[in-house]
């Protein structure tokens, strides 16, 4: 009966043997090596095998601070190859093991553009869009003296002009449709949660038009004075003038109390 199991017991052994010694084997590539390796993959921009590279750094020398930098390195490296989910997983991981390291605030940064590269056409779902903005505001709340501070305010500027974008579109719509209700609330979001946009001057006139249809004309007039006193210029006063002018209105609607009161139709 021994005989019989020892055989069997005999190869487990040798498999055991054989994979502690594969083991050993993998582990004896120093961070060094790896670094070597993933740096001349990135350099050739096969970026999803130097993203990997990287991430072997980590799983064989945790802790060190040639893990940590591979652990950046990797997310950027994912980035640079299309692989957002991973980019992102990765500078999560960072963020919360290191919540106090030097390089924190580029954490921080990269993963606004991650989101930022993701920014769909203004028709579909905006959430990258949201999410960067979100990244993008935390960085320069918590490292205002970064160095990726002014490149994240631009980006800034540039995510609030895209879903002013969105809202102008929705509401085109909806005035399309005659739905004045609706669109009258995109245009209002215009005007008072992107004001830095170049969106505010059509989002007003929108606003004349939707009100002159419904025959709210003292709204319409109201902010068309608006419009004149903030956007005289504009191309989108000479639309609305020509409404008012069209609807024997006085287009003259910058004087008197027609300001205060489009002030307050604008809920400012």
């Amino acid at each position: 009966m021994k005989l019989r199991f020892f055989a069997p017991l005999m190869t487990v052994l040798v498999m055991l043997n054989a994979c502690q010694d594969k083991e050993k084997m993998y582990n004896e590539r120093s961070a060094a090596d790896l670094y070597t390796q993933a740096e001349t993959e990135y350099s050739k921009k096969d970026y999803v095998a130097a993203a990997r590279t990287y991430d072997e750094i980590d799983r064989q020398h945790p802790g060190s601070e040639e893990a940590i930098d591979a652990q950046l390195k990797s997310a950027y490296a994912y980035y640079r190859g299309g692989k957002y989910n991973e980019a992102l997983s990765q500078l999560e991981t960072f963020m919360q093991l290191h919540p106090v390291h030097k390089e924190l605030h580029y954490a921080m940064y990269l993963k606004g553009l991650v989101h930022y590269t993701q920014i769909p056409v203004v028709e579909k779902d905006q959430s990258s869009t949201r999410d960067a903005l979100q990244s993008f505001g935390e960085l320069i709340t918590r490292f205002p003296n970064s160095s990726y501070v002014k490149d994240a305010r631009l980006k800034i500027d540039l995510t609030q002009d895209h879903l002013a974008g969105r809202e102008m579109t929705i509401g085109r719509f909806y005035s399309s449709k005659r739905m004045f209700i609706p669109a009258i609330a995109r245009f209002q979001t215009v005007i008072h949660e992107y004001q830095k946009t170049n969106h505010v001057p059509e989002a007003l006139h929108r606003l004349v038009e939707a009100y002159y249809a419904m025959g709210l004309t003292e709204e319409a007039q109201a902010v068309a004075a608006v419009l004149g006193h903030n956007f005289p210029g504009s191309r989108w006063y000479e639309d609305s003038y020509a409404v008012l002018k069209k609807g024997h209105l006085d287009p003259d609607y910058v004087r008197g109390s027609w300001l205060d009161k489009g002030l307050s139709y604008l809920r400012f």
